[in-house]
């Protein structure tokens, strides 16, 4: 058993009912089902618990620590309503999805967010209305769209750009990897927490763009135009195709402005996170900064 307040109990077995379920966690269906995914890691599990996220359980091993305050951060997720579970070196093991754990594991609920929800972007003020706390409307919006994202650790460095770029909001079309999954935490540090997200079909991105006035930017190594010699300024948003095919012939066909980004070498195409992060800090230098 497991428990939540000042006594802890403490999971010895491989093959207790919690351990399992952890470990199904790890893939994409038994998620789904459950509506809940796996936040590992001290600065991932604070991110959550900064951003209100009803933890709805937190499973620790003392002996994997390395010293963050951990106690204080198991405390504060218990007081927010999630059971705790001491578990041995050997079971956290089995459960934890890095190489070298840090002994802290939680379990979160999964949300869905609508592009309605970002609706506010254009309208009243909002906490998301990039580098201005206050809410402050004249700032233009600033999204990164990425379509058909296939590896995880990719969508999670994508996601820990765009907050530090200072994004609105990221919208991932026709998803190829799970975004509740374990490398996409792990790679975004937790940024999926805090940068609104929403998934969705292109046809019905493009179309809300277009209804919302927001100018969309795609990178293709076909395009004429170099993505710095294009205005960036403005409600803008950034679009990016998958690893391996990149853009789809729906985007390049129906995006307002198509950019490539210079090669000098044999690589026809830069790794889609790196990619990433050049066109955004481009935007990001053009907007008068990050944040």
């Amino acid at each position: 058993m497991c428990s939540v307040g000042p006594t802890i109990e403490k999971i010895t077995s491989l093959q207790n009912p919690r351990v399992k379920q952890l470990v199904k966690l790890r893939d994409r269906r038994p998620r789904d089902e459950a509506g809940v995914f796996l936040v590992e890691g001290y600065r991932e599990i604070r991110r959550a618990l900064e951003k209100g996220v009803a933890l709805e359980e937190i499973y620790f091993s003392p002996e994997w620590f390395l010293g963050e305050n951990e106690p204080a951060l198991i405390a504060q997720a218990q007081a927010a309503g999630a059971t705790a579970c001491e578990l041995t070196k050997d079971v956290f093991a089995k459960v934890a999805y890095r190489e070298r754990p840090d002994g802290l594991l939680a379990v979160a609920p999964q949300w869905r967010r609508a592009l309605g929800d970002l609706d506010h972007l254009f309208g009243t003020g909002s906490d998301w209305v990039a580098g201005d706390p206050t809410g402050n409307t004249a700032k233009a919006p600033f999204l990164l769209v990425v379509e058909a994202i296939e590896k995880p650790g990719n969508l999670g460095t994508i996601l820990r750009s765009a907050d530090a770029a200072g994004c609105d909001a990221v919208i991932v079309c026709d998803p190829v990897t799970d975004i509740f999954n374990p490398n996409v935490v792990r790679a975004s540090t937790g940024v999926l927490f805090s940068v609104p997200l929403v998934v969705e079909e292109s046809t019905r991105v493009h179309a809300w763009l277009r209804e919302k006035g927001v100018r969309s930017v795609a990178t293709t190594p076909a395009a004429e135009k170099i993505y710095s010699d294009v205005d960036l300024r403005g409600p803008l948003a950034v679009v990016m195709g998958s690893e391996q095919y990149g853009l789809s012939k729906f985007w390049l066909e129906n995006c307002d402005t198509p950019v490539r980004i210079p090669m000098a070498g044999q690589a026809d195409s830069l790794n889609v996170a790196m990619a990433t992060i050049i066109t955004l800090f481009e935007a990001v230098r053009q907007r008068g900064g990050a944040g």
